[in-house]
């Protein structure tokens, strides 16, 4: 079976997800974390230098080896989700939704149909012109991911009302967002915990998953313990590639002469 194909049924049966935030704009890097135990890639066009050309290389490659990608948008207007889906990306991560008008917005959005996401047949999405449309509808519906960045205050209170909107498929705690939103300098505080037992009860309640930024396996473990969270979006390869050359150059300087 297609790994993208069944990216959304791994997803909504809560199976255990890695991925990671995107922030080179080159191909080739999909490539290589394409031969990886990654699920998924998250190509973050909001705070990285992404444009159409890099978007629709990398999108190419990982479409040609089947590896499920994810793009963060940089906001939540109609024009960047349907260049995001017209790529051929499997879904889109959307920051700054914090009120049940603005998901609701966002999945009109992402879904065919009046006043939302506008159909072309000729996409790398559609198969350049070669599938039908009820069939495009169908992949559509089985297989297009929308999520919602839950990134500050008002978006936590309104959680329960963001995850019933439906074609929201899941929320993104956005956890230094929330931690500077509640106006504090660490992570750690009382209010960023409240914040995360909200919002992923919501999700919960409503069927959907949640998942969050997270810099290792070992948060990842701790927030599945406290708060369910089944899906992980790990550091980034700027801190991989970072962490890898450190440790290289460390054991070199180590060796005693």
């Amino acid at each position: 079976m297609s790994r993208t194909s069944q990216f959304k049924n791994r997803m909504l049966s809560g199976e255990f997800l890695a991925g990671t935030f995107l922030k080179t704009p080159h191909y080739v890097i999909v490539e290589i974390l394409a031969q990886s135990q990654l699920d998924f890639l998250c190509l973050d066009t909001e705070h990285a230098p992404f444009d159409r050309s890099s978007l629709d290389q990398c999108i190419a490659i990982a479409n040609a080896l089947d590896f499920p990608i994810l793009i963060r948008v940089a906001d939540n207007s109609p024009r960047e989700v349907l260049q995001a889906l017209d790529y051929g990306a499997v879904g889109i991560v959307t920051p700054h939704i914090d009120t049940a008008a603005k998901a609701a917005h966002l999945a009109r959005s992402a879904r065919f149909g009046l006043n939302g996401r506008g159909f072309a047949g000729s996409t790398r999405w559609a198969g350049y012109a070669t599938r039908k449309m009820p069939e495009l509808l169908k992949k559509s519906q089985d297989e297009t991911i929308v999520i919602a960045q839950i990134e500050e205050p008002q978006g936590v209170e309104d959680a329960g009302d963001i995850a019933a909107i439906s074609g929201i498929d899941g929320l993104f705690i956005g956890p230094a967002d929330l931690a500077v939103g509640y106006g504090k300098t660490g992570q750690n505080s009382k209010e960023l915990k409240k914040a995360f037992l909200k919002v992923s009860k919501a999700a919960k309640t409503n069927g959907k998953t949640c998942m969050s930024f997270v810099p290792d396996a070992a948060k990842a473990k701790e927030w599945h313990s406290a708060y369910g969270l089944t899906m992980f979006f790990i550091a980034s390869e700027h801190s991989w590639i970072r962490s890898g050359a450190n440790s290289a150059a460390s054991g070199i300087h180590e060796i005693k002469k």
